[in-house]
């Protein structure tokens, strides 16, 4: 017996909610000095329940091979990736017109 999800109604196999809700998102990509100088790559707007972020932070890690972490709902990524983080959030499935860019340094 296959299970269901409670949002579409579809078999969890053939599921569209976490495409539909790449596509509604509003992401904010921003740089932040921490310590040291070092600057980190911060991925906000996304929502946990609808996105596994644990997954999609895995692989922006293997693409971009770099360091990163979540937490509160925030992708943080070590280096600065702005240049590519668009085009690689829309291979992702992502919708790139609703990629905004916050503080940059």
């Amino acid at each position: 017996m296959t299970e269901t999800c409670p949002t579409c109604g579809l078999p969890k196999e053939l599921c569209v909610c976490e495409s539909i809700a790449k596509e509604s998102q509003t992401i904010t990509v921003s740089i932040v000095k921490k310590k040291f100088g070092k600057k980190h790559t911060i991925i906000e707007g996304m929502s946990n329940t609808d996105i596994n972020l644990r997954d999609l932070t895995k692989k922006l890690k293997a693409k971009f091979a770099c360091g990163g972490t979540v937490k509160k709902d925030v992708i943080d990524l070590h280096g600065n990736h702005t240049k590519q983080i668009k085009a690689v959030l829309a291979e992702l499935g992502f919708n790139a017109n609703s990629i905004v860019f916050g503080k940059l340094y």
